[in-house]
């Protein structure tokens, strides 16, 4: 079934804070050209009787990307380079801290980048600029050391200490997405900090993907894989009127490997699930064992089908624990953004639903450039509740086309 184009437009009549500067760094080019087609497109179509003045100069342009670079000597020392003015400009920088593709030479020998590698750039650039713009927004979808973001003995406090860099630095905004824990912006209490979650992109795809839904809480129910995640899975339950169950982690206390105490058991607290389809959500899928347990656990225990919603998709142990899964009917569908760095391999999946949110950054980064407000962004309700209403309609009439 393949979704019916709809634009939604956005009035915004104030004046921009300044011109509009997209600079996405080296790793997110992709998405960065994506979201500047849009502000492109938007721009060039709207109607505004101030358009000629002062204040509006330079708002509709071929493209609003700033072209800088990163250039490296040998020895993998490094500098940011803008190469034209952006004196005066809102600016938005959008980096990908986990997209470990990208590769540069270190002595010869090719190294691939790192979180502090793309994090160092990220600096770089915000040096770069100098204090000229008028203001710096960060998008920085995967936020930096977020797994990092408490102290529970002598350690490191890594993501406020970036957080609180950055705002030192001169940057106004950070805009990042299902922050593994939100608290971590009491780093930074006096400067701008939205966590955006991707609820409706994922809801989105999934009714287009899969035409036999029942949406009540008599055939589904949404789970959270850990008491971590109770928020994400309350909101989606609340929104769309279903039950939420919950997995809690038993660990052995006793042991740490590869850096945390290993999982004993998966313990489920819920209604019954015979029958129902189940929609997993979580922040991210790392090796993806924690989620594929959960989803195999939900089948002993009868489910119907299970989707696994996670907005960022690192997949560091590969793909084939996937591949087994979908293989043995464990799982039925992930669903993962395009915030970051997606494998030519992970595209190619049967199993794999990617949700594209360069539309979504567009609006936030045409919005925030007016001045005007985003709540309607970062909360989705009513958006879910339409395409959910619209969705029905077409299952009762068979008009997927409306859809």
């Amino acid at each position: 079934m393949q979704p019916k184009k709809r634009e939604e437009k956005r009035n915004l009549e104030t004046i921009p804070v300044g011109s509009l500067g997209l600079i996405p760094l080296e790793g997110c080019a992709g998405i960065g050209q994506e979201v500047d087609n849009y502000l492109t497109r938007w721009r060039a179509e709207r109607e505004s009787e101030h358009k000629a003045s002062l204040a509006f100069a330079g708002y509709q342009r071929p493209t609003y990307i700033v072209r800088g670079d990163v250039p490296r000597f040998g020895t993998g020392e490094a500098k940011g380079v803008l190469k034209q003015s952006v004196r005066g400009m809102d600016l938005y920088i959008m980096v990908d801290v986990v997209n470990y593709s990208m590769t540069y030479s270190l002595f010869g020998q090719t190294n691939h980048m790192s979180p502090d590698d793309h994090y160092q750039n990220l600096k770089r650039i915000i040096a770069a600029v100098g204090g000229k713009a008028r203001r710096i927004t960060v998008i920085m979808p995967y936020l930096y050391e977020s797994r990092q973001h408490k102290r529970s003995s002598r350690e490191s406090l890594d993501c406020a200490l970036a957080l609180q860099e950055l705002v030192h630095m001169g940057v106004d905004n950070i805009i990042t997405f299902d922050a593994h824990d939100p608290r971590v912006q009491n780093a930074i209490p006096l400067n701008g900090f939205e966590t955006v979650q991707p609820a409706y992109q994922f809801i989105k795809s999934l009714l287009h993907k899969v035409p036999d839904l029942t949406i009540d809480s008599d055939h589904m129910m949404v789970i959270s894989p850990d008491e971590g995640g109770m928020k994400r899975a309350i909101y989606i339950a609340n929104v769309l009127g279903l039950d939420m169950g919950m997995f809690y982690k038993r660990r052995d206390y006793t042991r740490v490997v590869n850096g945390r105490n290993p999982i004993v058991a998966h313990e489920f607290l819920g209604t019954n699930v015979e029958g129902k389809d189940m929609i997993i959500i979580d922040d991210m899928i790392s090796s993806g064992e924690s989620a594929l347990e959960v989803a195999a656990a939900l089948k002993k225990r009868k489910a119907k089908r299970v989707f696994v919603f996670s907005t960022f998709g690192l997949f560091t142990a590969g793909l084939s624990l996937f591949d087994e899964a979908y293989e043995s009917g464990a799982i039925d569908l992930v669903l993962t953004t395009n915030l970051i760095y997606q494998t030519p391999e992970l595209l190619e999946r049967p199993w794999y639903v990617s949700c594209d949110m360069s539309k979504y950054i567009a609006y936030i980064i045409d919005t925030l450039n007016h001045d005007s407000s985003i709540s309607d962004l970062l909360n989705p309700s009513d958006r879910i509740n339409n395409i959910v209403a619209r969705y029905k309609e077409a299952q009762e009439s068979g008009n997927w086309e409306e859809f």
